[in-house]
């Protein structure tokens, strides 16, 4: 695989081509893959987002810088991301995936995007992986607003309930999987206009919800 391309986009060129390799392969192509990789990058992530928000806006409260970084960490943004450095074209996914558009989905993209942090981080340190999210991230974090305030899916599904007079979703936890430092939720959120619950899975109670509600939300603008 040549990753010349990506490593410019990326403005860094890995030393070792095989921890790249590792942080864009899928759990459903081989027994080594990238989840270990994007926890990592996950926390490193945050850490330099909210570094950079609380120099930005030394003026703002705790609320408010905590939903700017919610909204440049979340999955959705990451994909953007992914989708901007043309990751989906280098990701290595097991058959079922490729069959079903892997590629193209934005968690898998989001996933993969955490762990070449990750592996980044890893490589050249701190100082490098920092520099780097801040070159990807400026224009998105020049165009912050404190003010505003968007809204995530859950709140989204929520007012779309509302604003139909339906019942509110109904969020549980189907189950938990891995040790306590590195678990994955998976959630089952039901509502009554769908016969079938939807399920949907996070490093997190609330990234699990906040995806099931995105998928219910596609589904139900798919169904009008």
């Amino acid at each position: 695989m040549d990753y010349r391309r990506l490593c410019k986009a990326l403005g860094y060129r890995f030393k070792d081509e095989a921890s790249l390799a590792l942080a864009l392969t899928h759990r459903s192509a081989a027994k080594q893959h990238n989840e270990r990789l994007e926890f990592l990058g996950d926390s490193v992530l945050g850490m330099v987002v909210a570094k950079a928000l609380y120099l930005r806006f030394p003026e703002q409260p705790e609320g408010k810088l905590t939903r700017m970084r919610a909204s440049l960490v979340k999955g959705d943004t990451l994909a953007e991301l992914a989708r901007e450095f043309e990751l989906g074209d280098l990701l290595k996914l097991g058959p079922g995936e490729l069959k079903s558009g892997g590629f193209r989905r934005d968690s898998i993209l989001a996933d993969a995007m955490e762990a070449i942090i990750g592996a980044l981080y890893l490589e050249a340190g701190l100082e490098e992986v920092e520099e780097r999210i801040l070159c990807w991230y400026e224009g998105r974090i020049a165009n912050l607003d404190p003010n505003v305030h968007p809204k995530d899916h859950k709140t989204r599904l929520q007012e779309y309930m509302q604003g139909r007079k339906l019942p509110l979703p109904d969020y549980e936890v189907i189950e938990i999987k891995g040790k306590s430092h590195d678990q994955t939720f998976v959630i089952e959120c039901r509502i009554g206009e769908l016969a079938e619950p939807v399920r949907a899975k996070g490093n997190s109670r609330r990234r699990a919800e906040q995806q099931a509600a995105k998928l219910l939300l596609e589904k139900l603008s798919n169904a009008t």
